[in-house]
């Protein structure tokens, strides 16, 4: 495709190959599946961008909206992980209106209110997550001296209402046997490593084919950075050996032989979803990232303690700094996690599935 600029932007392929688009000065993401990259819908949502940074001006001394430009300007912010930015950045816009308010107007009850009026407005994990992310900013800002206090400390985030189904329960049984074998060919692997391995969606179908080697898939959680190790158990590995051929740089492809797309892969996904739900095989709410739940539930089952779970899942701690020079005992402690993992699916493979 043809070289596109725009002033004021960066435009890249990550290094998965992908184009990302952000606004130099708010790092604000362009999100290219709604707008892709060289057509009107595109440049008119570059140009909305601009247009309310220079209606808005620098934000004023001692507000929300400058402790968040201060904090997206430092190692803290800018050495997440791609993903992990783009997610507090969907929060920054949405505090976008109050970013005038000054920071001594954030108390305990502002927070809540903020937090509600999140749920309301985009529902329950939204507003949590709202809440969370308040938390790390003030934490950062009391650091530095731009706070006495962190106003969101021991806040709560928002409660489940009685009888709301599960976000991501785990699959049952029966839902991933039925999944298995009414999946196409090439979707298989995908749901593959999500079912054996508890990759997201994204690190799934975005997994180069290189980091598949010697019997074991070695990387790292695009949203954390938190290493993952995973020797590959029977069940995964029969999946990849069936697999159609390709030359796509990812471990898994599409119909075409190119990689995945996380939006292809989850219209795929949903047409299928919705077939097994019309046929009975499936219960509703089913998700892909449920996957990563039934994993902990399946190892929970098994008799695996949390830090184990955790290590499985590459789920990031305030310890986790520790778990990156220990690359070798990680190792060890995979291989015999996996062992356990695969005893215990291959022993409900085995067993006469009921129907839920």
């Amino acid at each position: 495709m043809s070289v596109v600029r725009v002033r004021g932007f960066q435009i890249f392929k990550d290094r998965f190959g992908k184009w990302r688009c952000y606004h130099r000065k708010t790092r604000q993401a362009v999100d290219l599946n709604k707008a892709p990259l060289g057509t009107a819908a595109f440049f008119a949502e570059c140009q909305r961008i601009t247009d309310a940074v220079t209606v808005t001006g620098d934000p004023k001394p001692g507000t929300l909206g400058k402790l968040i430009e201060k904090y997206r300007a430092s190692p803290d912010f800018l050495e997440k992980a791609p993903r992990t930015r783009a997610d507090y950045q969907r929060v920054f816009d949405y505090l976008y209106p109050i970013r005038d308010t000054g920071l001594e107007r954030f108390k305990s009850p502002f927070v809540v209110n903020i937090r509600d009026r999140a749920e309301a407005k985009r529902g329950a994990r939204f507003g949590t997550y709202v809440k969370q992310v308040l938390s790390l900013l003030f934490s950062w800002g009391k650091e530095r001296g731009f706070m006495k206090e962190n106003p969101a400390l021991g806040v709560r985030g928002v409660r489940r209402k009685r009888g709301a189904p599960m976000a991501n329960r785990p699959w049952s049984d029966s839902e991933r046997h039925a999944v298995l074998a009414s999946a196409p060919a090439h979707m298989l692997p995908a749901i593959g490593l999500m079912m054996f391995t508890g990759l997201g969606p994204q690190d799934a179908l975005t997994l180069p084919r290189t980091f598949f080697k010697d019997g074991a898939i070695a990387t790292e959680r695009s949203k954390t950075g938190a290493p993952v190790y995973w020797p590959v158990i029977r069940p995964l590995q029969e999946i990849l050996d069936a697999a159609p051929a390709h030359d796509a740089m990812t471990l898994c492809a599409n119909s075409r032989g190119r990689p995945w797309t996380v939006s292809g892969f989850r219209a795929s996904w949903n047409t299928l979803r919705r077939e097994l739900e019309a046929g009975g095989k499936v219960q509703p709410g089913l998700t892909l990232y449920g996957l990563r739940h039934t994993v902990a539930t399946i190892l929970r089952e098994a008799g695996c303690d949390d830090r184990t779970i955790a290590d499985a899942l590459g789920q990031k701690t305030e310890d986790m700094a520790r778990h990156y020079s220990k690359t070798a005992d990680l190792r060890r402690k995979m291989g015999d996690v996996s062992a356990v993992f695969e005893t215990a699916v291959n022993a409900r493979r085995t067993q006469t599935v009921k129907p839920d």
